[in-house]
């Protein structure tokens, strides 16, 4: 536990380039021991045996506040020992329970109809903090409190750490198959139409956007010094049910798919299955043909399809199957800063207590999250508006902003009408900001 404590402290204060910092604040109620630090934050008792893991752990919307600053556990108590500053406000198992998934842990009865955990029923939208990262925000309090102690500590510099354009590939293709052709001719578009689909050129079909997509996330990357990504999520299993449909390398125009992504430069990741959001073992099998039939290379990535998983058990099905970075943690239905930061974190294991390998990157917006009338259905200004709001407060910590939008997306009436102008308008804001 002394591990994930001093990772906690190191990743509040800004991450390892703050590490020399991070022995200066203790989390103790040993007064013994207070004058070893600078800062020492006095442990609430959320870690105690008869209390952890329990529904009694989960903290009341009834908060205290520390010079402003929310705190899910401790009070509102500061003072002096001597020159070692003393805080009550516990941050440590603030921030812990955020990193954890502690919530989604303890509360395994509240899901949604495809398993999620709602963003309507975490803590941060009950307690209306979803659109402000709350663990970076203590990070510049901790800050602060050092140099009251007379440290020398230097704030980041403003500005965005790393944008990733990331696109799940659900439906690459309206109407390229027979089954499609049959299909939209007895309830769809009719024969004709259908036919003309399947038999044109693959760059008419509907849904295939990837050649405007990748010009428009190109005309970013490349001014952006590395800062920006492209990243493609693909799915190699699962054709029934919401893993339909099913596409694989085998089909031709997959292939060409595939070959106008690399030579735009992508990045690939796997789009596990919605099955294996509740049979997590069948990752590894789907990361594996990924990456060799598919011939991608090692696969590193991963973002669960329908953002559908269960804590912690997918997460260390991620870790087994050989996968270092998800991009699986924002909620369908509300869009924010679901892990309270806007930097990459090394996820904490809620019943080993011990920090992982994997790196969780929050997902700061997804498309339909912004227009669906079920979650947040916003218009196109307000969308517009909360997202600019998101990626300021992302750059004032130096943080990341992760993009989710679909290939179908861009279609007028299959994605949402605005959707298109949106993601124009949003690359427009970044690259300002790069």
């Amino acid at each position: 536990m002394d591990e994930t404590i001093r990772y906690i402290i190191e990743f509040i204060l800004g991450g390892t380039s703050y590490s020399q910092y991070a022995d200066m604040v203790g989390y103790t109620s040993n007064k013994d021991e207070f004058g070893r630090y600078r800062i020492v934050i006095v442990p609430s008792g959320f870690f105690d045996k008869d209390l952890y893991g329990t529904v009694a752990s989960i903290p009341s919307l009834l908060l205290d506040y520390v010079d402003g600053l929310p705190v899910l556990f401790g009070k509102d108590e500061k003072y002096f020992v001597g020159s070692t500053i003393v805080i009550k406000a516990d941050i440590i198992a603030s921030s812990y329970f955020f990193i954890s998934r502690y919530e989604e842990y303890v509360c395994r009865s509240k899901r949604d109809v495809h398993g999620r955990f709602p963003g309507k029923e975490s803590f941060l939208v009950r307690a209306g903090m979803i659109d402000s990262p709350l663990i970076d925000r203590y990070g510049k309090y901790l800050r602060q409190l050092l140099r009251d102690s007379g440290v020398s500590v230097d704030e980041p510099k403003e500005e965005l750490g790393k944008v990733w354009l990331t696109h799940d590939v659900d439906a690459p293709f309206f109407c390229r198959s027979f089954r499609a052709v049959v299909r939209e001719s007895l309830k769809g578009i009719g024969f004709p139409k259908a036919y003309s689909i399947f038999n044109g050129n693959l760059e008419k079909d509907p849904y295939y956007t990837f050649p405007w997509i990748i010009e428009k996330d190109n005309e970013l990357c490349s001014k952006s010094e590395g800062k920006c990504s492209a990243l493609y999520f693909l799915k190699v299993a699962g054709n029934g049910g919401f893993d339909k449909p099913y596409y694989d390398i085998s089909f031709k125009d997959v292939r060409k798919m595939i070959c106008q992504l690399k030579s735009g430069g992508a990045l690939f990741g796997l789009h596990s299955s919605y099955k294996s959001g509740r049979t997590p073992d069948l990752v590894a099998g789907e990361c594996l043909n990924l990456s060799n039939r598919w011939s991608i290379g090692k696969i590193k990535y991963n973002r669960n399809h329908f953002l559908r998983s269960c804590e912690p058990e997918n997460f260390r099905a991620l870790i087994n199957a050989g996968i270092t970075d998800d991009f699986t943690m924002g909620y369908a239905d509300v869009s924010g800063f679901r892990l309270a930061t806007s930097r990459p974190v090394r996820w904490i294991d809620p019943e080993t207590r011990c920090v992982t390998d994997l790196i969780m990157h929050p997902l700061l917006v997804m498309d339909c999250t912004l227009s669906d009338e079920r979650y947040m259905g916003l218009p196109e200004d307000e969308a517009f508006e909360y997202c600019v709001r998101l990626i300021s407060e992302a750059r004032k910590y130096n943080g990341e902003v992760v993009l989710l939008w679909h290939n179908t997306s861009f279609v007028p009436g299959i994605g949402g009408e605005y959707h298109k102008p949106l993601y124009q308008k949003l690359l427009g804001i970044l690259g300002k900001l790069l």
